[in-house]
């Protein structure tokens, strides 16, 4: 039986659903209203606001004239994988760090480029074990470099990238990080953490449309990558050497993602930067928490494991809740969220971030409550037991 439409679903400005997704998200009007423009990509005006972009996005990670950034165009795993092919000597080894989907998929990107890994994999909600990468560090002097994953939305779960980077310093190893759904939200220091490397896009946390990766790159460290890339267009060093040359792509970029990118960028620096908006989303956060457990949802993680980011929510354990029925009747109610990625529990999960504030997150609880009366689940106190 269909569930009972809503006679007005909650709706964006532009009368979209709203998305509570780790992106692409919902953006501004005025993200959208920056690609009504044509740009040629190789007019001066386009070149300044390109240079803009990639100066703001290292400044944002405290890169200074240590680092630059490097764009890639396509979606976040382009930037990955160009990170560990061109970062990566052919003969390098990578200790890998696996709690989720998105370590799984760069140990694959290094299997696929011929480059060696050694792996520490925990559950999708367990951080890794530090006394053990440092005893894989010990036993393994032939790792080049260590990767990590920021925040893997895979469960949600915030990995310690600052304890990570402190071991990969010591035992003097590069550090690759990939901060896809962190980076703009969550503090990250490049120069602290010691990175050789922090990937993330244009869709996420800064809060533009996808279509542009980028990554950070330590300068002495993508000097000395030339000649490691196993592709052509993803070979970083190419690509930072023709933007120090011309200021130009060398293949057409995406000028409506980059010129949104700029615009979103802009809208970042207002709402206070990373504080500011990591402010925000830790709100978001908070709001769909306590109100998902008044409404007998229990999360995967534990609190002090959990980025404001995305939330993953264990499936209620009642006949009647039916997630098909949960997801097709939250989306006529305006609000599209994002199913689970779990091996460890049966799992659904919702995003905090985006154009999203506290109106937002209510108008998702009072959704979810709605559905769960019209399904006629059990009451919340039987629920949460």
């Amino acid at each position: 039986m269909p569930l009972s439409k809503p006679t007005a679903p909650f709706a964006s400005e532009t009368g979209d659903p709203f998305l509570l997704t780790p992106g692409p998200l919902t953006t501004s009007r005025s993200v959208k209203a920056a690609m009504l423009h044509d740009w040629g990509s190789r007019d001066a005006n386009f070149i300044a606001i390109n240079k803009a972009v990639l100066a703001q996005l290292c400044e944002i990670a405290n890169g200074g004239e240590d680092y630059v950034t490097v764009p890639v165009q396509g979606s976040g795993t382009f930037a990955v994988e160009a990170m560990l092919t061109s970062l990566v000597p052919p003969k390098g080894k990578v200790l890998v760090l696996v709690n989720g989907a998105y370590g799984l998929r760069a140990k694959r990107i290094l299997d696929i480029a011929g480059r060696k890994t050694v792996v520490h994999q925990t559950a999708e909600d367990a951080p890794p074990d530090l006394k053990k990468v440092e005893a894989i560090l010990k036993r393994t002097p032939s790792i080049t470099h260590v990767f990590a994953v920021h925040c893997e939305t895979t469960s949600g779960i915030l990995n310690p990238v600052e304890e990570i980077g402190a071991l990969a310093a010591q035992y003097g190893k590069g550090y690759l990080i990939d901060s896809m759904s962190a980076f703009g939200a969550v503090p990250l220091d490049a120069r602290a953490v010691r990175a050789d490397a922090i990937t993330a896009s244009s869709n996420k946390c800064i809060e533009g449309v996808p279509g542009l990766g980028f990554v950070i790159c330590r300068r002495a460290a993508l000097e000395a990558s030339q000649g490691n890339a196993t592709t052509l267009v993803l070979d970083l060093h190419d690509q930072w050497s023709n933007f120090e040359k011309t200021g130009q792509y060398r293949f057409t970029p995406p000028t409506h993602v980059i010129v949104a990118l700029h615009q979103a960028l802009q809208e970042f620096t207002t709402e206070g930067g990373v504080p500011g908006r990591g402010g925000r989303y830790r709100n978001n956060c908070r709001i769909l928490l306590d109100g998902m457990a008044a409404l007998g949802f229990k999360p995967l993680l534990a609190a002090e494991l959990q980025a404001p980011i995305i939330v993953t929510f264990h499936m209620l354990d009642d006949p009647r809740f039916d997630f098909q029925r949960f997801y097709d009747g939250l989306k006529e109610r305006g609000f599209v969220i994002y199913p689970g990625k779990l091996t460890v529990a049966d799992s659904f999960r919702m995003g905090c971030i985006g154009r999203l504030g506290e109106r937002e997150m209510h108008g998702a609880l009072d959704a979810v409550r709605e559905l769960l009366r019209v399904m006629g689940v059990s009451a919340p106190s039987t629920q949460a037991a």
